[in-house]
Order: C-alpha cells, then sequence, then structure tokens
C-alpha cells in the first residue's frame, strides 16, 4: 500500500503553524525592564547570605500571585515602621519589606542598625555616613535579606521606571524600593492600580499608586512622609520619583529614575509573545510560498 503524503503546500502550512503553536505554549509571566537599566548588586552581597535565606523566595509561579481585580497592594496592617534615625530610610525599608514578605513583625532598632551598617559596606561610593546609603547598597541589601531576584533599575524616563515597576510588583508579588527626592529618601511601593492586568499584557497605564514612606511618625511636612498606604495619582507621584542627584559627586545614576525592582525572570507578558509569534508565522509563510509564487 502506497504511504499517504501532505500536499506540498498544506505540509508548509502545517509546519508554520507547529512552530507557532511551540511559540504559543512558552511560559510566560510579568515583564521585566530594558536589560541596559537593570544591573545586579555586587557578588559580596551573594557571597554573605541571610540563614533563612533558602526560604524567602517566594515562588513565581502565576498560580500563587493575587488574583486581579483592576489593582494590587501588598501592604497590611503591622508592617509598617518608623526609621529610627534621620539616616535609616533604606534600613527602615528593608524592615518593612521582610515585614511585608516574611508576614513578620519586627520593628527593631537593632534591626535597623544591622542593615544599615551591613548596606553601607556595600555602597558603590565611598560617602560620609551623613549620605547614608546609595542605591548599590541599597539593592545589595534586598538581595541579601529578602530576595535575590531584586535589580537596581535606572530608568531614562518616569514613566518607564513607573511602568517596569509595577510590572515586576505584580509579576512576583513583591514591593518595589523607589528613591525620592532626587535620591535623598527612600520608599516603598506596595501597590498600584492600572487599566489592565501587567501580568497578561504591556497595554496597561499605571493610574494610581500605594507608597509607604519611613519617616511617618517622626516627620510629615510637604510629602514626607504621608501615611503607610497613601493613595497618589501618577501627576502626584512624579512630584516625588524624580531624578537621581548627589550634589558633591557625581554619580553613575544621576539623572535617571532609580528604583530596585523584584525581577521575574525570563517573563514576557502573553500579548507581546503572541504577537511576535503570529509576525513570525506569516514571515514564515511568506518565505514557503516563494518558490510557488515563482
Amino acid at each position: 500500500m502506497a504511504r499517504s503524503r501532505w500536499p506540498r503546500s498544506d505540509s508548509r502550512l502545517l509546519v508554520a503553524l507547529s512552530i507557532t503553536l511551540l511559540l504559543f505554549a512558552t511560559p510566560v509571566g510579568a515583564a521585566t525592564p530594558p536589560a541596559e537599566t537593570a544591573s545586579r548588586a555586587p557578588d559580596a552581597a551573594a557571597a554573605v547570605r541571610d540563614p533563612r535565606a533558602d526560604s524567602l523566595a517566594p515562588a513565581p509561579a502565576a498560580a500563587l500571585l493575587p488574583a486581579w481585580d483592576g489593582s494590587l497592594d501588598l501592604y497590611r496592617d503591622g508592617v509598617f515602621t518608623t526609621q529610627k534615625s534621620w539616616l535609616w530610610c533604606t534600613a527602615a525599608g528593608v524592615q518593612i519589606v521582610r515585614n511585608i514578605v516574611e508576614r513578620d513583625n519586627d520593628h527593631s532598632t537593632s534591626g535597623q542598625r544591622r542593615y544599615f551598617d551591613w548596606m553601607r559596606s556595600r555602597n558603590r561610593y565611598g560617602l560620609p555616613e551623613s549620605a547614608g546609603v546609595d542605591p548599590q547598597g541599597w539593592t545589595a541589601g534586598l538581595r541579601h535579606f529578602i530576595d535575590d531576584r531584586y535589580r537596581l533599575v535606572a530608568s531614562r524616563l518616569f514613566d518607564a521606571g513607573l511602568r517596569s515597576a509595577a510590572a515586576n510588583l505584580r509579576g512576583t508579588g513583591l514591593p518595589v524600593a523607589l528613591t525620592v527626592a532626587n535620591g535623598g529618601h527612600g520608599w516603598i511601593l506596595t501597590g498600584f492600580e492600572a487599566t489592565a492586568d501587567p501580568l497578561l499584557t504591556d497595554d496597561f497605564d499605571v493610574t494610581s499608586v500605594r507608597v509607604v514612606g519611613p519617616l511617618f511618625g517622626r516627620q510629615s511636612k510637604n510629602g514626607y512622609d504621608m501615611r503607610p498606604d497613601t493613595e497618589l495619582s501618577v501627576e502626584r507621584l512624579r512630584r516625588f520619583f524624580t531624578p537621581w542627584r548627589y550634589a558633591p559627586l557625581a554619580m553613575v545614576w544621576d539623572g535617571k529614575y532609580v528604583s530596585i525592582q523584584p525581577v521575574a525572570k525570563d517573563h514576557e507578558p502573553p500579548v507581546a509573545l503572541a504577537a511576535r509569534a503570529a509576525r513570525f508565522a506569516l514571515d514564515l509563510l511568506a518565505i514557503l510560498a516563494g518558490p510557488q509564487a515563482r
């Protein structure tokens, strides 16, 4: 008996469709910031690990993330702590994020002092103690004490920094650290509202955010700092989340919107992936149809 064969044109179509289906089957998740804006903390941060580090990293599976209802907020009562010193905003930020991630209730001065001293020793620049912790040191602390997916992100544009922060918060279920007041202070981004779910598409706009500033309880002046979990419009956030500038010294982050984001690994929004797959299939079909056209 002769073996049945696909017509040549149909077999080409089958190949193209098969490749497209394979592309659609690739696991997807939240967006990551552009590669040129994200950087790792120094290797020294990974060399000395917290004893519980292996148990701190949450599973990235989308099934474990909260359901999307138009907004997301990781804040809950009991996680906030006021910075115990005027210099310890980054240390208090680490303490707040640990309370959120580990469902802890640590508000100790000793904890903040430990974080501050450890992070200062990982600074990129030799800053006086009065200048505190720089972005590299803060990134190292968030990676070491909380989750090694945290990356330093320096964005050229406000909108790019905010969108990647929202996408990575959504994709990991972890808060984002923001440098505010041109880098003079640090806040924690705990939530946001958007026009679509960043876990499913890159076609979304952030409409408001939820922020936590550790100066609250010590100072509340000109917005520094507001009650924990304050909701801000994007335009109001723009007044606080401003480009990095440290007047005494030129730094690599100058003029950039600096944040420390938990970057979801190997993830891409399904809509973006689908568009690439569709374009690939059309291009492949055009190539395969070439000989027939001649």
